[in-house]
């Protein structure tokens, strides 16, 4: 007997190709759903999605399998790109990455599989669920090295509740070998990069594109002016690639670093030292935090932590201050916090949520 009907998101990669695959495999009526998100053409006319939405239909010919398309380019546009372009415009550094996991592919998507029938949509994102009493946790991915928790922090107990991720117990490795083994065109496709549904670009041309770049002075921690930024949001902090300045009086020849960015006056502050202290913090603020189990623990609550994706978790202890603002106090100094960036907090291999760090200090 068949079961319930599942709809895919289906990238056009070897990941969501084999999450798609196994499902049918269980017996599911599986269906897919290839997302149009960014309709920008390359230099030479072609649409970014044009190759994976082909290779997206072989698999499904593959599997035997229908596909359905959908553009999703305003609700991208409006809920994850204004907001990209905004966050730069004031001087910090967004993920829209996991602002698009929670307005596109678990909203918009999830609404429109409901409305084709579907009881649940699936992913390839390499995350594993829970349940525990009567909440569903999400959990780390077994492939430490791909996990993608990090990037789904912001989910809620509906979009968990209605979603399977059927490549959260495999290695990557597997999954490739999978989908070697059953002759799929994505077995040996690279792994897909950059900003979430527009792939590599290069990215002072790009955002140059949207934000009129505006000169201005590199200073050292001392006040020194020693060259120019091209723009300040091309910039993160701890970042040592393409400062364009070297040969200064009476400095060293070892590399500058971006310690700091004074967004009012449209400075770049730079110092020669990897660990210096302007780079390094124990606090910071957080906003908009998303607890998945949709309730706030009791404070303060003592948790681990990573402000970037690759980070290890960092011991941590969560707090309110007199305003009533979320504080994260780190057991050990954390190098280059950038604000714009997300704070996820976890609990052994389980994901509590995360929020945008606002300030660090």
């Amino acid at each position: 007997m068949t079961k319930n009907k599942i709809i895919v998101g289906l990238s056009g990669g070897v990941d969501s190709s084999v999450a798609a695959m196994l499902l049918k495999e269980k017996g599911y009526e599986v269906e897919a759903l290839f997302m149009k998100n960014w309709n920008n053409q390359t230099e030479d006319g072609k649409c970014l999605w044009e190759d994976d939405v082909e290779d997206a239909i072989q698999v499904c010919d593959k599997l035997n399998i229908e596909i359905n398309t959908i553009d999703l380019s305003e609700d991208y546009w409006e809920k994850v790109f204004k907001n990209f372009l905004t966050e730069y415009k004031n001087g910090r550094t967004p993920n829209p990455d996991i602002l698009c996991n929670k307005e596109i592919k678990f909203k918009a998507f999830l609404e429109y599989a409901e409305s084709l029938g579907a009881e649940k949509i699936a992913t390839g994102h390499y995350a594993c669920k829970n349940m525990n009493g009567d909440s569903i946790q999400l959990l780390k991915s077994i492939d430490n090295n791909k996990d993608q928790s990090y990037f789904l922090c912001c989910l809620n107990q509906n979009q968990l509740n209605k979603t399977l991720f059927p490549i959260g117990d495999l290695h990557k490795q597997d999954v490739r070998k999978l989908a070697k083994k059953a002759k799929l065109i994505t077995h040996d496709k690279k792994d897909s990069t950059g900003v979430c549904f527009i792939g590599e670009q290069p990215f002072r041309d790009f955002l140059s594109s949207f934000i009129k770049p505006e000169r201005g002075l590199i200073k050292t921690v001392d006040g020194e002016s020693i060259g120019e930024h091209g723009g300040i949001f091309f910039y993160t902090l701890g970042q040592r690639q393409g400062l364009g300045i070297g040969g200064i009086k009476n400095a060293t020849d070892a590399p500058w670093y971006v310690v700091r960015k004074n967004i009012d006056d449209n400075e770049l502050i730079v110092a020669q030292d990897h660990d210096h202290p302007l780079l390094h913090s124990k606090n910071l603020t957080v906003l908009d935090i998303n607890w998945i189990s949709e309730k706030i623990p009791i404070l303060p609550f003592k948790c681990k932590s990573k402000c970037r994706y690759r980070q290890s978790d960092q011991n941590c202890v969560i707090e309110r201050n007199k305003n009533g603002h979320f504080v994260v106090k780190f057991e050990l100094s954390q190098r280059a916090i950038t604000p714009g960036q997300y704070i996820v907090f976890y609990k052994k291999n389980v994901c509590l949520g995360g929020g945008i760090i606002d300030s660090v200090y």
